[in-house]
């Protein structure tokens, strides 16, 4: 029998408020010097007290509501003592035995894969190693990050492979960035992720799982978890016992590397916090939280399947992220109602998309905004360009920010539609390849080719393609 792959997922991800959990300090501490957004109460000092994010906890409502958790009616923040250097109190401010939401579920391709919990507590700073001289090493501590909004979400162990992982933290990021809840960021610190993975024979309980840390991207937790998957089916196999630890992935050497025993819950003598009243979620406040939602990534779908008869690959791929659904829905407006649904999307997924990920930029952010997409979309689906002259348009819009009909003027690459003036080339062409109309008339469609290859030559490229063909076949036929 082979070994079954079991995987459960923990996600830190940063709230988008501007101000910390407990403090007026801003969140804003990438790129940042060290240590310039900090105050007595995010480092700790004695006699402060915290005072309660409402935006926070607003947010990690909504994040709840989101994947359809259970809000609890009461909630409570408790202390989770442990002593390193970048946790000035001492202690983190997290919540334990009772957390605001519980249950839910997030969909990936072919099943649903259970939540367990979300709970609210603040970020710790950042530990700055190899400071200093090779021969006078030392560590710094930035504590910018200390006390920044963060909400954990613990999975089920309901992931039975690499990719499923993979595709739960996809769709888990896409929901966050549609309401709301965060950027995201990986990159900034503001979505991180620990992947729990055991193995075991199907059908037999659990086994012993592994937590690695140090997953810097979807692709890290990708390879992590199938090395572990791999690594702990041998140790198995050859009758070794796998002790429960935390393991980090060195990307480099690309395999995981022990880092230390698996800490349990009493390692950290959680207690109530004393300086917090418990939060109490009252049903018109929640109510109005959910009410306030935007569209979420499987209704915006489903409704670009439904509506504008996209496929589920098309609607799939322009509803990743929440900025180029917004882009792709303003783009179609604007090329209605000469080009459709489809004709859009393929600009989308096809040259835009393209562009963005080679600039490295967003789809907020392109040069070439929806309307201008929009128009060139139009401009091929009438026929007044081609298709070939409108990427030719596409690429002079990014890099000048002009309007598409004023670079369609500037290039001179407006396709000639009038019916008279293709029929006199069509007739001329006729004229220059008597064997190819010959071989055409006996039933060779593909000698058609090269007539309006001397068509499209005799108009520089201008002549209509669709009315070329069309014309070609009516003079020949006649």
């Amino acid at each position: 029998m082979s070994w079954e792959t079991v995987v459960g997922l923990e996600v830190h991800c940063q709230l988008g408020t501007r101000t910390k959990l407990f403090c007026p300090c801003s969140t804003a501490s990438f790129g940042k010097p060290a240590n310039v957004n900090i105050c007595p109460v995010c480092t700790g000092q004695p006699g402060v007290l915290p005072v309660l994010n409402r935006a926070a906890v607003e947010l990690a409502f909504q994040a709840g509501l989101a994947f359809r958790c259970r809000i609890e009616p009461r909630s409570v923040f408790a202390r989770k003592n442990y002593f390193y250097p970048d946790l000035p109190k001492g202690y983190q401010i997290s919540q334990y035995e009772l957390p605001f939401a519980q249950g839910g579920t997030l969909a990936i391709a072919g099943k649903e894969v259970r939540l367990h919990r979300i709970h609210m507590e603040e970020d710790a700073g950042k530990l700055l190693h190899a400071i200093g001289s090779e021969e006078l090493p030392y560590s710094l501590v930035d504590f910018n990050r200390a006390g920044v909004p963060l909400i954990e979400i613990v999975s089920e162990a309901d992931m039975r492979s690499p990719e499923e992982a993979f595709d739960y933290l996809t769709n888990l990021k896409a929901v966050l960035q549609y309401a709301g809840i965060s950027r995201c960021d990986m990159e900034k610190g503001e979505l991180r992720c620990d992947a729990n993975v055991s193995v075991r024979r199907p059908g037999e309980p659990f086994g012993t799982k592994v937590e690695v840390k140090n997953l810097n991207s979807f692709r890290a937790v990708r390879d992590a978890i199938a090395y572990e998957v791999v690594r702990q089916s041998r140790a198995r196999e050859a009758g070794e016992a796998i002790r429960q630890e935390t393991r980090q992935w060195d990307a480099a050497a690309e395999r995981t590397e022990p880092m230390r025993s698996k800490e349990e819950a009493h390692d950290y003598r959680y207690f109530p916090e004393p300086d917090l009243v418990p939060l109490v979620a009252e049903e018109a406040w929640v109510a109005r939280l959910k009410a306030a939602l935007p569209e979420l990534p499987a209704a915006r779908r489903a409704r670009f399947v439904a509506e504008l008869g996209l496929s589920d690959y098309d609607s799939g791929v322009v509803t990743a992220e929440r900025a180029l659904a917004d882009y792709f829905e303003e783009a179609l407006a604007a090329a209605a109602p000469e080009a459709g649904a489809k004709q859009v999307a393929n600009w989308v997924q096809s040259d835009f998309l393209a562009r963005v990920k080679a600039e490295k930029t967003s789809p907020d952010r392109a040069p070439v905004r929806p309307a201008m997409l929009g128009e060139i979309a139009k401009l091929v689906a009438s026929g007044s360009i081609s298709g070939k002259a409108g990427k030719d348009v596409f690429a002079a819009c990014w890099e000048t920010g002009k309007k598409p009909s004023d670079i369609v003027a500037e290039l001179g690459l407006a396709q000639v539609s009038d019916e008279a003036a293709v029929a006199a080339w069509v007739d001329e062409a006729v004229k220059e390849n008597p064997q190819a109309a010959a071989d055409f008339r006996g039933g060779k469609p593909a000698a058609a080719g090269s007539l309006v290859g001397a068509v499209m030559r005799r108009s520089r490229g201008k002549a209509n393609p669709a009315l070329v063909n069309k014309l070609i076949k009516e003079k020949l036929a006649s």
